[in-house]
């Protein structure tokens, strides 16, 4: 009898263990007219990202079946997200973040087709569009963000990270479009950003670089923002901006601006076009500009450095 006992629990173990594994998907779906009491499957989907990624396996993918809101979301593992399935899939939010990526190192997280609405001007906004506080991949791929009270994209991990932000619009955020500041010291800590094709209009600062940051920009702009164009500022330790085939236009700041801060801040620009800004190059303390001498500025200022073409 004891021994029959010991066999019933071990197959109950045994099964207990199966439903689990069997309750992540590496596919799950979410609908408009669903229930996140479903399995998330595409015959069954949930109703919110928060629903079906706790029914996601790690490294998985969630999708949408048709146009919604799918609310605010926290990611804790490596997953992607896209969006595209079925017309406009969006998280609107009001007083907290879209997402948050808070997720450990060596984590992958792709968002994709996706759009973030933060109300701000209904007087109770969402705070960032997209808050990214730890991981170590992040990609974020023809998405919108608008409307958020603090910034669009807020890069701020914990440790070094590698981003990558493709057609993707920032706008109409009372913070800035993308907003760059890394925590830690060292190599190991930097932030890289690398952006492509992407626009950043009608933000406090349209893209900010901080402490510890490495931001790339190509193919890219930033105009009509309350301040810069595109900011590199440096409170302890340096930080970094590359810009080609990018325009500042329209600002009420200057269009490129480095330094002010306790710390080196570099800009180098390659083709970039300033046009009706305030001001167009503005350095302050500890900043520079360098350029490769191909440049289009009709407004002040001019680079600190230039740089022989290879």
């Amino acid at each position: 009898m004891r021994k029959l006992r010991s066999t019933l629990m071990l197959a109950v173990s045994v099964f207990s263990v199966g439903l689990a594994a069997q309750a992540q998907a590496t596919r799950t779906w979410v609908s408009g007219v669903g229930d996140d009491a479903n399995p998330c499957s595409r015959t069954a989907p949930c109703k919110t990202w928060a629903g079906a990624i706790s029914k996601t396996a790690t490294g998985g993918e969630i999708d949408n079946l048709d146009a919604g809101g799918y609310g605010a979301l926290t990611i804790t593992k490596s997953i992607t997200i896209d969006g595209g399935g079925g017309g406009i899939a969006s998280a609107l939010v009001s007083g907290t973040n879209g997402f948050t990526i808070s997720a450990p190192t060596g984590s992958v997280v792709v968002l994709r087709n996706l759009q973030f609405q933060g109300l701000q001007q209904s007087g109770s906004g969402g705070l960032n569009g997209i808050n990214f506080t730890s991981g170590s991949v992040l990609h974020i791929d023809h998405c919108a963000i608008m409307g958020f009270s603090q910034n669009g994209i807020n890069i701020t991990p914990t440790s070094g990270a590698q981003v990558f932000i493709d057609d993707t619009i920032s706008e109409d955020n009372a913070g800035n479009g993308l907003n760059v500041v890394g925590t830690a010291s060292g190599s190991s800590g930097e932030v890289h950003v690398s952006v492509y094709n992407s626009h950043f209009p009608n933000n406090a600062v349209g893209v900010y670089a901080g402490d510890t940051s490495r931001v790339s920009m190509q193919s890219s702009d930033a105009n009509g923002n309350a301040g810069a164009g595109f900011q590199v500022y440096a409170s302890s330790l340096s930080a970094t901006m590359s810009l080609v085939n990018s325009v500042a236009a329209n600002n009420m700041g200057a269009g490129v601006q480095a330094g002010g801060g306790g710390a080196a801040a570099t800009i180098r620009a390659a083709n970039v076009s300033l046009f009706s800004n305030v001001s167009g190059l503005q350095t302050g303390t500890n900043g520079s500009i360098q350029s490769f001498s191909n440049n289009y500025n009709p407004g002040s200022g001019t680079p600190t450095s230039t740089i022989a073409p290879q």
